[in-house]
């Protein structure tokens, strides 16, 4: 049977649809007959399977999105990755970033699961197109009636690597704000010191004590210097207990008590933590990208 010729027009048409390399775009047309929507669907299958291969890969770089409703009621915090920093500041992938946000605040969705339920077909399509292993990774949701939500993202035009998320009840929007980029920049673990583990402030205690007698510090002074360094690191970790970045002369505390605000929760993301890296062989990967794996 004669093959249908496969001119330069139907090859871009494939292109624009499917944002395919050309080469890539002309054998899926060649392999269907010139059948546009044969080809497309060729690609998808194609592209999910390279998907699969890919999904065992780390992806440890990326991007945080922070994002509120126009009423100042809604917002959210999401983590994308990928594999490396030149894909994170690719703008289809950061376009994703944002659009799989929006997504979870328009919609309402909460849970991380049912994002990349909702998104996967996307996700699919751009793993196929970039040639890494794309994650959406996660999410945080929160929707307040009365009080005040702040979100900060830092980073520049290649996008965040850092993003916080404070909610706030009897507080306003800017202390909000304020309240994110402190969690953002100081980075707390726990809101007050309530809430941090004895387990933890036992260990706390016994490094303090191991280095109080390293130092060569009196008996006399002894369980005074410990409880110093103690509380130290209790101001430190907690929110609360924390100088206000942009007023060191008061903490936290003493602002929130000075507003009349309470901090009903913060959350903070930071692009890759937790995830265990490997070390890239430069070769190898090159190979890989050339053999098609």
């Amino acid at each position: 049977m004669e093959k249908k010729e496969i001119s330069a027009a139907l090859v871009k048409e494939l292109r624009e649809k499917t944002d395919a390399p050309m080469m890539e775009c002309k054998k899926a047309l060649v392999e269907s007959g010139g059948d546009i929507v044969k080809a497309i669907d060729a690609m998808r299958v194609a592209g999910q399977a390279r998907a699969v291969k890919k999904a065992s890969r780390v992806a440890a770089e990326g991007t945080i999105i922070a994002r509120t409703s126009s009423d100042g009621k809604r917002a959210v915090l999401l983590e994308v990755n990928c594999e490396t920093d030149f894909v994170a500041r690719e703008e289809r992938f950061q376009q994703f970033a944002r659009d799989s946000a929006n997504e979870a605040l328009q919609k309402g969705i909460q849970s991380i699961e049912k994002l990349q339920t909702a998104v996967d077909e996307k996700r699919l399509s751009l793993v196929a197109q970039l040639g890494e292993n794309i994650t959406v990774r996660r999410l945080n949701f929160q929707e307040t009636s009365q009080g005040a939500i702040g979100i900060y993202a830092h980073g520049d035009a290649n996008g965040a690597r850092i993003g916080s998320m404070v909610v706030l009840k009897q507080g306003t929007v800017e202390l909000a704000k304020d309240l994110a980029m402190q969690v953002a920049a100081m980075n707390p673990e726990f809101l007050n010191s309530q809430d941090i583990p004895k387990a933890r402030l036992e260990k706390e205690k016994e490094i303090f004590e191991a280095q109080t007698r390293e130092e060569g510090k009196p008996e006399a002074i002894f369980d005074k210097i410990v409880a110093g360094k103690l509380k130290k690191f209790e101001t430190e970790v907690t929110l609360l207990g924390q100088v206000f970045v942009k007023d060191p002369s008061k903490t936290i505390e003493k602002l929130l008590k000075e507003t009349g605000a309470i901090v009903e929760s913060f959350v903070r993301f930071e692009v890759g933590e937790g995830i265990e890296k490997k070390e890239d062989n430069f070769v190898a990967e090159v190979m890989a990208q050339v053999r098609g794996e």
